[in-house]
């Protein structure tokens, strides 16, 4: 693909996802404050604990294969279709396990509606079966447009029904609701947009092919699964399960922006990063400008959310959600950190290297548990805190290769970055520091917002910040070229 191309179907295809996340996340945030007025913390703790297993499950039908197809250079018909089929042959084996598992789930946690509730969350699996290939192919295709109209749509609608079946009085099975008929609307409506159609083919020696670079990403992506939740079913052994929700709330908020932007830079600079794997340079280059705009981009939000972390919950959540705003601003210092893990993880695997992913996340999750284990006696802060720490360690570890394979160390990465972090913390010290002037919630949120996109803004402007004119060019460009074909009309 030729760099001009490519360039403009990276730009295309960050808008489209940017839009998808940001578009989805915004519907969901809305309904979940709905569903969280109306059901609680206790309910909310009861789903976290149930999606925890549903998302292990997915694990095995939803990363590995899926990512081997993005990343390898010549698919057809043999390879979609043979991943298809094994896909759901995976998915039948899955939900069996966890169908005869349930009632152990629902005695460790001394909640025996959690078996039937699991049983039929369970079934997305089938569903995210289909969708994993569906996404591939969306992907190697960078048609986000597609999966931006059908994430949306299914967003929509499955929440209506979640809101509707909470009002009806159906209390934790309106999650049950909604969270089933996402997956499913998804798949109808990404089944309608893609057009693909699995044909009757399989190919062992294709699977065996495509399981030989997939299976480390899958391996690693069920350790990275396991232990991102594994927080959620220790605090719900431990403690009651309104504390989970309360911990899943805070987390809620920060992870809303990150996986937004971190999840549009996985989703189109994989294959970006694929198409451009032979050349060194041009790699680095792409790696670092992901890293730098990401971080101008992030740093800031993530300040800015802890400074207005109490009003802000008072206001959407009631005060009767206000202790979740401590997990709340320390979730957000864990995962400022997370678009520089994924550039350089992506970077990684689109040389091939699922080898050195592999090992990466056998270190990062060994020390991870292992302070996890530290931590537990020490209350549930120090084991939030604790976390936040080991995120920022594990964004060194993922950035050791790189130095290798790229020439671009950590050290020149945190440099790239630190501007824009200096100027994000004196931005959110200066917007925390207005709680003690301003009393009125709303007058307060309203204020410190306006501040700190001025006061961010400002100083991006005032010290000539890289990524806050390359923005600037960006959107200019996009603005002309637009009004351009506009005027040719």
């Amino acid at each position: 693909m030729k760099e001009g191309t490519l360039k403009k179907k990276v730009l295309a295809g960050l808008f489209w996802k940017a839009l998808e996340n940001g578009g989805v996340q915004l519907v969901q945030l809305i309904i979940s404050l709905i569903l969280a007025r109306i059901l609680g913390p206790d309910r909310y703790g009861t789903i976290s604990l149930l999606l925890v297993f549903i998302a292990i499950a997915n694990v095995f039908i939803q990363t590995g294969f899926q990512t081997s197809l993005i990343q390898k250079q010549k698919v057809d018909e043999l390879d979609y279709s043979s991943v298809f089929f094994l896909s759901l042959g995976v998915a039948a084996a899955l939900y069996g396990i966890i169908f005869v598992g349930a009632p152990a789930v629902a005695a460790f946690y001394h909640d025996p509606v959690l078996s039937p509730m699991l049983r039929v969350l369970a079934l997305m699996i089938f569903f995210g079966a289909v969708v994993s290939v569906q996404t591939a192919i969306v992907s190697k295709k960078m048609e986000f447009r597609k999966m931006c109209i059908a994430s949306l749509l299914a967003t929509c609608l499955s929440g209506i029904a979640g809101v509707v079946g909470a009002w009806r009085g159906l209390e934790t099975w309106a999650l049950v609701v909604q969270q089933l008929s996402n997956q499913f609307l998804l798949m109808i409506f990404l089944w309608i947009l893609v057009g693909w159609r699995p044909r009757a083919l399989f190919s062992l020696k294709r699977v065996e092919s495509l399981f030989a670079y997939g299976w480390k990403l899958m391996f690693s992506s069920l350790i990275d699964t396991v232990y991102n939740n594994l927080y959620t079913m220790v605090i719900g052994k431990l403690y009651q399960k309104d504390i989970v929700g309360y911990y899943n709330r805070g987390n809620q908020f920060p992870q809303l922006i990150v996986n937004n932007l971190a999840a549009s830079i996985q989703a189109v600079m994989l294959p970006a990063f694929a198409a451009s794997q032979e050349d060194r340079e041009k790699m680095k280059s792409m790696v670092r400008r992901s890293i730098v705009t990401s971080a101008f981009l992030v740093f800031p939000m993530m300040a800015g959310l802890i400074a207005v972390a109490k009003p802000m919950i008072t206001i959407v959540l009631t005060e009767a959600w206000l202790p979740c705003v401590p997990f709340l601003q320390i979730m957000c210092v864990a995962y400022a950190m997370w678009p520089i893990h994924v550039a350089n993880l992506q970077a990684i695997n689109a040389m091939g290297r699922s080898d050195i992913y592999l090992k990466l996340e056998l270190v990062k999750k060994l020390l991870g548990l292992l302070v996890l284990a530290v931590s537990i006696p020490f209350g549930i802060y120090a084991m939030v805190w604790l976390k936040a720490a080991t995120d920022f360690v594990g964004t060194i570890i993922n950035a050791y290769p790189n130095k290798k394979l790229l020439g671009y160390s950590f050290a020149e990465q945190w440099k790239d970055v630190f501007p824009s972090l200096l100027l994000s913390v004196v931005m959110g010290l200066a917007v925390y520091s207005l709680q003690w002037v301003i009393q009125n919630n709303w007058l307060l949120l309203v204020t410190q917002v306006v501040a700190g996109v001025l006061i961010y803004g400002g100083l991006a402007w005032l010290f000539k910040l890289e990524s806050f004119l390359y923005l600037l060019d960006t959107a200019r460009g996009l603005l002309e070229k637009r009004s351009g074909k506009t005027g040719t009309r």
